[in-house]
């Protein structure tokens, strides 16, 4: 990772007696694109503001460049902010807007308008300098709003779901044009939201929160196929659940049997897990559909119970000989290679397809 630029130490707030954020250590590399990803109350919101300056930690420490920023307002950080709601002046022009934080620096006037015109630039907004908010679209308010946050060139950008009001389409497109734009301008980023696929497709690492905790941190291909624990195995995405006992460990394998039905052979984890109850998860991609039968531990034979046609990709729930049904995603390759409700198949996996957790 790049040099530091923000570092939280021990980081806790509490309101009262309920803790928002318990005990966070979290170190963002200068130009990075850091995500913080947790459902409604896993305190991340709370993070980003506790760095913004608007909320104070109970205790810990928030180091910029090394430095001790807890005791600093706000405005004395060297901090960008873009929210939600975009919060642009409904009464100022896109040009006003974007200006505001430089005036309230008390820039000169031909400055300012260098800098907004830069910052419109950048966000490809140019021309649009004279119109209100309410002559914007939705994806032009968002340039807007982080226009503004750029304007006066931070050394850090906060972002709390900034995406959050575009309908799905829309959405995707900025996904891609938000992180074009970051790299181009090297600019640190620490994002928040709760779509996993947003975070997926944006960041360098991910930090997923839960309950105030900070849970596990890495890159977002480490943390799908590595996921630390069962509740990042189910938040990064989609996943099978399977409970069984393990009846052997041997040579770094896990042999799993499930219920009184199909065996589990996956990879081991659990040096002492002989004998004890445990649970797998597994990815519906990668779950293989085949016609013919086959022998094995991790082949089991199924009925199609559902079908779900989402364009590129197909959803089938398959019910396997203990009553249990898998999800299984498919690319759509043409209407002969769809599977019908009720037909019997078989399912394959690898042994390290499957992660074994107590």
């Amino acid at each position: 990772m790049s040099r530091s630029l923000v570092t939280l130490v021990g980081v806790s707030k509490a309101y009262g007696r309920t803790v928002a954020v318990n005990n966070v250590s979290l170190d963002v590399g200068e130009g990075e694109f850091v995500t913080l990803l947790g459902p409604s109350g896993s305190g991340k919101t709370t993070t980003l503001m506790l760095i913004a300056g608007f909320e104070r930690p109970t205790i810990g420490e928030i180091l910029v460049r090394g430095e001790s920023v807890v005791a600093r307002p706000p405005e004395k950080r060297d901090i960008g902010m873009v929210f939600q709601s975009y919060a642009l002046f409904p009464h100022m022009t896109v040009f006003e807007n974007v200006a505001f934080p430089l005036r309230t620096r008390r820039l000169a006037g031909p400055e300012v308008a260098r800098r907004v015109d830069e910052a419109l630039d950048a966000v490809r907004m140019p021309g649009l300098d004279g119109r209100y908010p309410r002559q914007l679209s939705g994806g032009q308010q968002q340039r807007v709003a982080l226009a503004r946050a750029l304007v006066y060139r931070p050394s850090l950008l906060l972002m709390d779901e900034p995406l959050g009001a575009l309908d799905k389409k829309l959405r995707e497109e900025m996904q891609s044009e938000l992180k074009t734009l970051q790299r181009e301008l090297g600019i640190t980023t620490l994002y928040v939201t709760h779509d996993q696929q947003e975070a997926l497709a944006l960041s360098d690492r991910i930090a997923i929160m839960n309950g105030g905790d900070l849970v596990q941190v890495g890159s977002p291909l480490a943390l799908y196929e590595h996921p630390a624990t069962e509740f990042v195995a189910g938040f990064l995405g989609d996943v099978n659940l399977v409970d069984g006992v393990a009846a052997e460990v041997a040579s770094g394998l896990v042999r799993v049997q499930i219920s009184d039905g199909p065996e589990v052979l996956t990879l081991g984890g659990l040096p002492q897990a002989a004998g004890k109850r445990v649970r797998l998860t597994i990815r519906p991609e990668r779950l293989e559909i085949e016609t013919t039968g086959l022998a094995g531990p991790n082949a089991w034979r199924g009925r199609v119970r559902e079908v779900a046609f989402h364009g590129e990709l197909v959803r089938y729930g398959v019910e396997v000989q203990s009553s249990i049904v898998l999800r299984v995603t498919r690319p759509f390759r043409g209407q002969d290679t769809l599977f019908a409700v009720g037909q019997e198949i078989w399912l394959t996996s690898r042994p390290d397809d499957w992660r074994l957790f107590a």
